[in-house]
């Protein structure tokens, strides 16, 4: 063999063992990268990020609880996801078994924390590219609780509460914030962190307060009736009219003097008890004044009294309507 055809031959083998190892090298970044195990879980989080629940749940391969699914989807799902910051993917640990474990490092509300997903070897593309899945498991499920409501909001999203109570399946990692924000009753917001799927995350539970709006609808009705007692009090000439105030005296009080009227109106307080709201004992002052004449001497004298009266109430709420009828014993 000539010399000529040495050398070419020589330079076509370099070349080949060039391409081989340009191929390996290639195989090796893109197994490492797009083809690496990383790539499942980025594509799970943007889905979250996305609200697309569906494409989340088909790469976790996650089964769902018996639960409320209304957290799997959507506005809920994209808000739970929102506050995902500065995420960072680890290096994949081997964990035996064609398994790894994938670490994302992440801040959600400046918090720093960590999620570890599972993931197995679950076939090859084009003969040469690793095909990586999320080790299948189930969804954690957040329950969550209300006081005398049978509804609340849930990131954002209005959920049913059947007997104040419900438990919501929750894609992680994620924040969820549960509120009750009505008209006449309202919870202060409060968080949960979901950063795995291996435990059940910790209990969200709303302490359900009257607002102010339903506080001054029950003081005006309060105000409303105790001045229309003292006027009927007032128009019937009554010491003991049927009113949670009354006086008694042994002397004769002349017709046309008794004047009631109600000198310190209750504070409302309206709190839960046994399924219900009920109003607080309402505590008052009301002042009579009167013209009076002693039985033995006949002596005229003025009466200007203030008495503390104490009633109760029962509430009853339909809608936007505040009913309050006062129980009083006379």
């Amino acid at each position: 063999m000539s010399q000529s055809l040495v050398k070419i031959a020589a330079v076509w083998l370099l070349g080949l063992m060039l391409a081989v190892a340009g191929a390996i090298v290639s195989i090796n970044l893109v197994n490492n990268s797009i083809a690496g195990p990383q790539q499942p879980v980025r594509e799970y989080l943007s889905a979250l990020q996305k609200g697309d629940g569906e494409k989340a749940l088909g790469l976790l391969r996650a089964s769902v609880p018996q639960s409320n699914p209304a957290m799997l989807d959507g506005t809920a799902l994209q808000t739970a996801a929102a506050r995902i910051t500065d995420v960072k993917l680890g290096d994949a640990e081997e964990r035996g078994g064609n398994q790894v474990m994938v670490p994302m490092d992440y801040a959600i509300d400046g918090s720093h924390l960590r999620t570890e997903f599972l993931l197995e070897r679950s076939g090859t593309e084009w003969l040469f590219f690793h095909k990586w899945s999320f080790v299948p498991a189930a969804l954690p499920v957040m329950d969550v609780t209300v006081v005398n409501s049978s509804e609340a909001t849930l990131n954002g999203v209005p959920v049913n509460m059947p007997n104040g109570r419900n438990s919501f399946a929750v894609f992680y990692p994620g924040e969820y914030e549960a509120a009750l924000n009505g008209q006449y009753f309202s919870a202060p917001a409060t968080r949960a962190t979901v950063t795995g799927g291996d435990a059940r995350p910790a209990s969200l539970n709303l302490l359900t307060e009257a607002t102010n709006t339903l506080k001054d609808a029950v003081s005006g009705k309060v105000k409303e009736f105790l001045d229309s007692c003292a006027d009927e009090a007032d128009k019937q000439q009554k010491l003991q009219p049927d009113c949670p105030f009354y006086h008694a005296t042994n002397n004769r009080v002349m017709d046309g003097t008794i004047d009631w009227s109600i000198t310190d109106y209750p504070t409302v307080s309206i709190e839960p008890f046994g399924g219900r709201w009920v109003v607080a004992p309402l505590n008052g002052k009301a002042r009579i004044k009167a013209r009076q004449v002693d039985l033995f001497t006949g002596a005229p004298t003025n009466i200007n009294s203030v008495h503390d009266f104490s009633f109760t109430t029962r509430l009853d709420i339909d809608g936007d309507t505040v009913k309050l009828t006062p129980q009083i014993n006379y």
